[in-house]
C-alpha cells in the first residue's frame, strides 16, 4: 500500500478539537525579540507584491505563520538555546520554513502546538502552513491542500529489546502506541481496530509509555524512532517497514496562490540542494 507522513503564541479553545489530520511548547519569531499574542480572530490578510512567486495571501503582513508540533526529532523539535535563526526551535522542517521565508521575502513565526492542533491552525486561518512531518492523507486532503513532497518517511515499530514481537504479524493482540492524529494512528487503527490503538500527544509520551510496560510497541517514522531509541535503552526497531511514505507541507483547503508561491521556492530548493543538504544535516545517509 503506498500510505505516506520563531516568542510563545497560544492557541485558544477552537484548537482542542481532534480530527484525524499527519507531531506543547512555546512558540518563537524570528528575528524580534518581543513577545506577540495571536490575533482574536482572523484578519482579511494581506498580499505580498507581484513578483517570481506571484500574489498571495498571508495572515499577518511579512509573517509567515507556520504551526508545527515540536515533539518530532529530527523534522522538529525545541532547541537547547536559541535554535536555527533565533527561532528557538531546530529541525529539517524548520531550516526548510526558513529557507521557504526567506524565498517569499518573509519573517518565520513558529507556531508550537500539538499535532491535531497544529493541523486545525492552517483549517482555521490561524497559521498560513504546517510543517509538522506531514504525510498525505485522503482524509486530510478533504480539508487542506498538499505541496510537493520533500522527503521519503518511513512508519516503523520500535519494541521492548526482549520483546516477543518480532514480525509485524505478531502485533495481532498486542495494545500499539501512536501519535494522536497520525497516519500511524490511522494505519493502525485500521488494520487491529481502535481497541487495540493507544494515542499520545507525541512520539516521546508514546516511548515513555512503552518503556513504562503499559504499551507492547509504538508505531511511528523511522527517524524520530531512531532518536527515541538512541535516547531510551532497551528499546529496538523492528528491522521491516510498516508504511512508506512522503512529507510535505500543507495549507488551508483553496488557498491556492499561497500553495503555488511555497511549491515554487521548495522545488527550487530542492533543485539547488538545499534541501537534501538540510536532510544530510540530521539524518546519516538522507
Amino acid at each position: 500500500m503506498n500510505m505516506k507522513k520563531v516568542l510563545a503564541l497560544t492557541l485558544g479553545a477552537a484548537l482542542s478539537f481532534s480530527m484525524l489530520a499527519a507531531c506543547s511548547g512555546g512558540s518563537a519569531e524570528t528575528p524580534a525579540p518581543e513577545t506577540t499574542a495571536p490575533a482574536e480572530t482572523t484578519p482579511a490578510g494581506t498580499t505580498a507584491p507581484a513578483g517570481d512567486y506571484g500574489e498571495f495571501t498571508t495572515i499577518e503582513e511579512g509573517k509567515l505563520i507556520m504551526s508545527t508540533n515540536a515533539q518530532f526529532p529530527p523534522y522538529e523539535l525545541v532547541a537547547d538555546g536559541e535554535g536555527v535563526g533565533g527561532t528557538g526551535f531546530e529541525g529539517i522542517d524548520i531550516e526548510i520554513a526558513l529557507a521557504l521565508a526567506d524565498k517569499l521575502g518573509l519573517e518565520l513565526v513558529i507556531d508550537d502546538m500539538d499535532f491535531d492542533g497544529a493541523l486545525i491552525a492552517v483549517q482555521q486561518g490561524m497559521s498560513d502552513m504546517v510543517l509538522a512531518g506531514l504525510t498525505y492523507d485522503e482524509e486530510r486532503d478533504l480539508v487542506m491542500d498538499f505541496s510537493d513532497t520533500y522527503a521519503n518517511g518511513v512508519q516503523v515499530v520500535i519494541v521492548p529489546e526482549d520483546s516477543d514481537i518480532a514480525t509485524l504479524d505478531d502485533l495481532s493482540g498486542k495494545l500499539i502506541g501512536v501519535q494522536r492524529g497520525t497516519t500511524g494512528w490511522s494505519y493502525t487503527t485500521g488494520d487491529y481496530g481502535e481497541d487495540a490503538v493507544q494515542a499520545y500527544d507525541d512520539g516521546a509520551t508514546a516511548v515513555q509509555a512503552l518503556l513504562a510496560g503499559q504499551i507492547d510497541c509504538v508505531v511511528i517514522d523511522n527517524a524520530p524512532a531512531q532518536e527515541y531509541v538512541a535516547a531510551n535503552e532497551g528499546l529496538k526497531i523492528l528491522d521491516t517497514e510498516y508504511a512508506n511514505e512522503d512529507y510535505c507541507l500543507a495549507v488551508n483547503e483553496g488557498n491556492t496562490a499561497l500553495l503555488n508561491a511555497l511549491n515554487t521556492a521548495l522545488n527550487e530548493l530542492i533543485a539547488d540542494g538545499t534541501v537534501q543538504s538540510i536532510l544530510d544535516k540530521y539524518i546519516s545517509a538522507a
